[in-house]
C-alpha cells in the first residue's frame, strides 16, 4: 500500500510540474488552451534558417539584420524558451547611422523572438525601436521561402496607436507595413 501511495505521488508531482513543450506544439495550439510548458524546444531546428547577416535596401535606407539563435533563453519570468536574438543596423544613402543595436546584450535587446504563425512558415519577433512613447514598438513578421532559402522578408507592425508624448513628423525605425526583402550574407 506505501508503495502504490508513493507511485500515485511521484505521478501528481511530475505531472503538476511544467514540461518541455516543442515549438510546433506552442504555435499551433490556442493561448486558453496550450499545454503548460517551462521550455518550448526547437526540437525541429526550425529556427536554424533565419541564423546569420542578411542585408537589404528600402527607401533609400541600408538595412542589416544579424540573427542568432539562443537556447533554454528566457527574460524575467519562469518560461524558457529557444528563440531568434535579433541585431539591427540601419544607415541611410549617405551611410549616416541611424540605428545600431549590434552591441547591445543578449537579454538586453530590443529585437527578440516569439513564436511561430500556426502554419509555421512566420516567424514574429518582437521589436522595440528609439521612440517608444510614439509606437515604435511591435511585431515584425518573417519568413523564408522554401524555393529562396538565401532570401528572407519581414514586415513591421506597430502595436497599436497610442502615444505618449509629440510625435509630429516621426516615422518608425523599421518602416510600417512595408516589406524589406534581405539577401543572406
Amino acid at each position: 500500500m506505501k508503495n502504490i501511495l508513493s507511485i500515485i505521488c511521484f505521478i501528481v508531482f511530475t505531472s503538476c510540474m511544467g514540461q518541455t513543450v516543442s515549438l510546433e506544439t506552442m504555435a499551433q495550439c490556442e493561448p486558453a488552451n496550450c499545454p503548460a510548458a517551462t521550455y518550448i524546444k526547437d526540437v525541429n531546428n526550425l529556427l536554424n534558417k533565419y541564423v546569420g547577416t542578411w542585408k537589404g535596401s528600402l527607401n533609400g535606407k541600408n538595412y542589416e539584420f544579424n540573427f542568432i539563435k539562443k537556447e533554454n533563453f528566457g527574460f524575467s519570468d519562469n518560461l524558457k524558451r529557444d528563440r531568434l536574438i535579433g541585431r539591427l543596423k540601419i544607415t541611410n544613402s549617405n551611410g549616416i547611422v541611424e540605428y545600431d543595436s549590434f552591441n547591445k546584450q543578449d537579454n538586453e535587446t530590443d529585437f527578440f523572438g516569439n513564436n511561430f504563425q500556426k502554419d509555421l512558415k512566420v516567424y514574429l519577433m518582437r521589436f522595440s525601436g528609439n521612440k517608444i512613447n510614439c509606437i515604435d514598438y511591435g511585431y515584425t513578421y518573417m519568413w523564408i521561402k522554401p524555393e529562396t532559402p538565401n532570401q528572407i522578408g519581414i514586415n513591421f507592425h506597430p502595436d497599436n496607436d497610442i502615444v505618449k508624448q509629440d510625435c509630429t513628423n516621426f516615422k518608425t525605425t523599421l518602416p510600417d507595413n512595408q516589406i524589406i526583402h534581405l539577401t543572406r550574407q
